[in-house]
């Protein structure tokens, strides 16, 4: 069975209604950035940290995956698919992608502050349970913080995308600038030769790399044009 990758970032998910982080009218023109998704910022006051992503978890409770989602999963079908994310939102999962490896970290989940990436410190939430409460601790004993990569942290997931890559036939990217780094330079990792099909309805810079196709559409859009290319 023929191996895809699937790289989504921001774009992937506005048309369910989310907000970008980064364009005009995103979260961090409302949001300072060293307040909220910094070390710095969480050492500084841990309680408005995690009362701007208590707020972010109550605004996507009713967000559903759209066609583009839905679309993705429906290549496990005839593929082995594995989805890198830049998104922190769980909507592949939602959808029915069984693969899935998150860059960014996970807005459902908390995390001990002492051990980030330790599984056994994760706190999954959701349904009733959809925030943390001041002075809430982690199973360490450390106070429990959102399971978000802040700026300046290591991406801890990074190696393994890039693993997920190196062994791809296909890949798929939808919905990312490919200017943020280090995803941006999963790209690199692609065998010589390997399509790479590129939907993105702006004009991007990830056009220019390689053996790309770029479906100048959105992402349910072009996922219906790449899914009757692919699904014979």
């Amino acid at each position: 069975m023929k191996k895809i990758v699937v790289l989504t970032g921001a774009g992937m998910s506005v048309e369910s209604g989310l907000s970008t982080f980064r364009d005009a009218d995103g979260l961090w023109e409302n949001y300072p950035v060293s307040r909220v998704a910094t070390h710095e910022g969480w050492l500084a006051d841990p309680e408005y940290v995690n009362a701007f992503y208590n707020m972010l978890r109550t605004k996507y409770t009713d967000v559903k995956p759209n066609q583009g989602h839905l679309l993705v999963a429906k290549l496990e079908e005839q593929y082995d698919v594995t989805v890198v994310t830049q998104n922190v939102d769980n909507l592949h999962e939602v959808a029915g992608s069984s693969k899935v490896i998150h860059l960014h970290g996970e807005l459902m989940k908390g995390c001990s502050s002492r051990d980030v990436d330790n599984p056994r410190y994760h706190v999954q939430l959701g349904g009733d349970k959809l925030t943390i409460e001041p002075g809430e601790k982690a199973g360490d004993g450390s106070l429990l913080r959102p399971f978000i990569v802040f700026f300046g942290e290591a991406v801890p997931n990074i190696s393994v995308a890039a693993d997920a890559v190196s062994n791809a036939d296909i890949l798929i990217v939808i919905g990312t600038s490919l200017v943020v780094y280090p995803a941006a330079g999963l790209l690199h990792y692609a065998r010589p030769g390997v399509p790479v099909y590129l939907i993105d309805p702006n004009p991007s810079v990830g056009a220019s790399f390689g053996n790309v196709t770029h479906i100048q559409k959105g992402g349910s859009e072009g996922m219906k044009e790449l899914t009757a290319l692919l699904m014979k």
